[in-house]
């Protein structure tokens, strides 16, 4: 992940803001919010202006996935191209959907909130729309992971780590 916040740094720094950065890298799958807040910390961008610029960056692509994602998966399957991308994908989504199905709401929460490789709102988003779990349902709780994903790495990224860089 570091090599990837890395180059996402490297590439758009100069050309777009140090926050702009930080709210690309949180859009991303796979760096979402864990990301942008390591990088809001090395680009040294004062930790209150960081989370607001993270979390509306992770929060941004989770309607989308929720009411889209479905219907173009089920579009995409009916192509030879890209049908095993897409069955791949929900495979390793549904592998990761246990403790979603096991304790619903408060699963998808966890899911999202706690930051380990493989989880977040773009990969909860997703199991949460294959697990047909309504909208009105796993965007609170997406919102609420997101919140606790944001707690967890800002201690991590401005605490422990702000502590080892300064």
């Amino acid at each position: 992940m570091e090599n990837l916040v890395a180059w996402f740094m490297e590439t758009l720094g100069g050309k777009i803001s140090r926050e702009a950065i930080v709210f690309v890298i949180s859009m991303v799958p796979l760096l979402e919010l864990r990301g942008g807040l390591l990088a809001a910390s090395v680009l040294q961008i004062p930790i209150v202006r960081a989370i607001w610029y993270c979390v509306i960056g992770n929060v941004i692509p989770a309607p989308f996935i929720l009411l889209l994602i479905t219907p173009i998966f089920n579009w995409l399957k009916r192509t030879k191209i890209f049908r095993p991308m897409v069955e791949k994908l929900e495979s390793r989504a549904m592998g990761k959907s246990e403790q979603i199905e096991k304790y619903k709401f408060w699963g998808l929460v966890l899911f999202v909130g706690i930051p380990l490789p493989g989880t977040g709102a773009w990969t909860g988003s997703l199991i949460a729309s294959l697990l047909d779990i309504k909208f009105k349902k796993a965007f609170p709780a997406i919102l609420l992971g997101i919140a606790l994903a944001t707690i967890i790495m800002s201690i991590v990224s401005y605490g422990l780590l702000g502590a080892l860089i300064h």
